[in-house]
Parts: structure tokens; C-alpha cells; sequence
């Protein structure tokens, strides 16, 4: 009788959606950015990014507000997929800051016939609506 109490008390608990847990989605919505900017695509890659003038991106020229001039930014700075060359991320430390904050540590790489080149990166993710987004990025 017992164990067939737990098992109720599982089943109720539950929640009604079988939501992938955040780090995963977090990891799948890199695997998509990869994806997309190995394919050239910039508009692509960009949808892992909040669309808001409140995005935060700070790279080698400084720091860079709003979704709209982060994405002209990367077309004017990455012109062709020679250029832009084939992305590695190497996720080191992936850590929830709070309910839906997670903090993200790594390394980026751009295979390229131009010259390879690579750094580290920081990120911040919160998760709305329509699923889990960057909302402030700092490459190096």
C-alpha cells in the first residue's frame, strides 16, 4: 500500500508538459546557432538572441546595444561564409543563476581558409514565451 501511494503522489506531481530541463535546451538552442551560422546564415543564428533593444553584446569594438544593431553588426563584420568560416562552441560551465536565469562560460573557434580564429565567451540566458534567449553576450 505504500509503495503504490508514492506512486501516486509521483504521478500527481508531475508536470503536465514534459518540458526538456533548461541546461538541455540551452544546449540545443547553441546547437542551433551553430548550425546556422555554418550554413551562412546570420538572420538564423541571430533568433538565439532577444530581440530587444536592451540586448547587451560586448565583443572587440566595445559594447553594442539592441538586437537590430547586433545583427548589422555581424553582417558587416562576417560579409561572406569564407569569413564567417565553420563555428565550434565548447560549452565549459553552464550554471543556473536564478528561476529562469542560467549563466554560460566557454569557447568559440571559426574554422576559416582566411586564417583560423577562436576566444572565449560569456553569456546570459533568460527563458520567455517563445523559449530560451541570450540577453547579454561578451566575446573576446
Amino acid at each position: 500500500m505504500k509503495m503504490m501511494l508514492t506512486l501516486v503522489l509521483c504521478i500527481v506531481l508531475l508536470p503536465k508538459t514534459h518540458a526538456l530541463p533548461a541546461e538541455k535546451q540551452i544546449r540545443e538552442l547553441l546547437a542551433n546557432q551553430t548550425t546556422a551560422w555554418n550554413n551562412g546564415d546570420i538572420p538564423a543564428f541571430m533568433s538565439g538572441y532577444w530581440n530587444s533593444d536592451s540586448l547587451v553584446f560586448v565583443g572587440k569594438s566595445g559594447i553594442t546595444y539592441g538586437w537590430q544593431k547586433t545583427l548589422d553588426n555581424y553582417q558587416k563584420n562576417y560579409p561572406d561564409t569564407a569569413i564567417m568560416g565553420q563555428l565550434q562552441f565548447d560549452i565549459v560551465q553552464l550554471k543556473k543563476l536564478c528561476g529562469n536565469t542560467y549563466f554560460v562560460l566557454g569557447k568559440w573557434f571559426l574554422k576559416r581558409t582566411v586564417g583560423d580564429v577562436g576566444g572565449h565567451f560569456t553569456l546570459i540566458l533568460k527563458k520567455f514565451k517563445d523559449g530560451w534567449k541570450v540577453v547579454s553576450d561578451h566575446s573576446s
